[in-house]
């Protein structure tokens, strides 16, 4: 099997590179090396995958279309597994034109590609915070999610809009997935729990938004690879009629597209998830309580019943030991 995987030098795309490679599986990876954090961390994760067998990677944006083509046309992809994005919602106020850009144009030049590849199965990564300001919890896909608070969450809800056209359209198996809150080892240093660490272990506050009545999904990075390599078994087909698809499942009546959360199923506050990185660094941290941020949502919680029932797989990794395993990186690869 060969897959490409856009975004492999960041977070999510580098464990799921490194779980398809230690399979066997062959893997082309494209990532333009941004440099929204820290360039250096996104070149080690490189180096690891470059020394692993079957793994190539070509450096560019998606948004140059001529060497995105350049580098499907010449690695053929049977699946297509697109992650690349600019991230971060609180970024999306400062500079949005890199999410159109990113998020928008990029994303329609993986779907072309597809297109032109006649891919057996694209998948995209979406985001919760498509479910913007929705009070019904646990989240399910098939509600309705159609107040987005940021461009971050719109450009996302938008791919997934325009996933379902080409899937429409072309007849490309598409699944989205939603992510909630993902975090382990090599995570993204403008994530809470890394901005965390990085404070406590440097002896300054930390800001805690909401003044702490906050609640996320929090979804160990292990735990969310597997869910997407087990969903890769599982391309959507256009059903024969609405009456075909089974309660619960998110299947277009007129495509073969899917979106799928993929999520711990379980809401955790902030301030506990706080009291765990306490305990896991033996750190107390010195908490400097705030007002909500402009676009953040007070609560995020996934219904991953489709994700079960698809794959007969759920994450299960508890914050407290994914922390753990966190802050053991954190301190072997910073060296503190």
């Amino acid at each position: 099997m060969r897959v490409l995987v856009t975004g492999t030098a960041g977070f999510i795309g580098f464990h799921l590179a490194r779980l398809l490679l230690e399979e066997g599986v062959i893997v082309h990876g494209l990532d333009g090396m941004t440099d929204y954090y820290d360039v250096a961390l996104k070149r080690r994760r490189h180096e690891i995958l470059s020394a692993m067998e079957g793994f190539t990677a070509t450096e560019t944006m998606l948004e140059d279309r001529a060497a995105l083509d350049a580098a499907v046309d010449a690695f053929a992809p049977d699946i297509i597994v697109h992650l690349a994005a600019q991230a971060g919602v609180r970024y999306s106020l400062e500079n949005p034109r890199a999410y159109v850009d990113a998020n928008l144009t990029g994303t329609f030049n993986v779907m072309e590609a597809a297109r032109r590849h006649g891919v057996r199965h694209l998948m995209m990564a979406s985001t919760s915070s498509v479910y913007g300001a929705s009070t019904e919890v646990p989240y399910a896909e098939t509600q309705k999610a159609d107040t987005q608070l940021t461009l971050y969450a719109a450009t996302k809800k938008a791919t997934e809009s325009m996933g379902h056209a080409y899937a429409h359209l072309w007849n490309i198996p598409t699944t989205m997935f939603r992510f909630f809150t993902v975090y382990g080892p090599w995570g993204r240093p403008d994530m809470a729990y890394f901005k965390f660490t990085r404070a406590m272990l440097e002896g300054c506050p930390i800001d805690v938004y909401n003044h702490g009545e906050m609640w996320r999904d929090f979804t160990y990075v292990d735990d969310l690879v597997r869910g997407i390599r087990l969903l890769m078994d599982v391309p959507p087909e256009r059903p024969p009629s609405p009456a075909a698809i089974a309660p619960g499942d998110s299947l277009s009546p007129v495509a073969p597209h899917r979106i799928v959360n993929i999520g711990n199923s379980t809401s955790v506050k902030l301030t506990d998830m706080i009291d765990a990185l306490e305990f896991a660094l033996g750190v107390t941290a010195e908490r400097n309580f705030m007002d909500m941020q402009p676009g953040d949502v007070p609560a995020t919680w996934a219904d991953a019943s489709l994700l079960r029932s698809l794959t007969g797989y759920a994450p299960r990794t508890d914050l407290a030991d994914g922390l753990a395993r966190f802050v053991a990186w954190y301190r072997a690869y910073y060296d503190v």
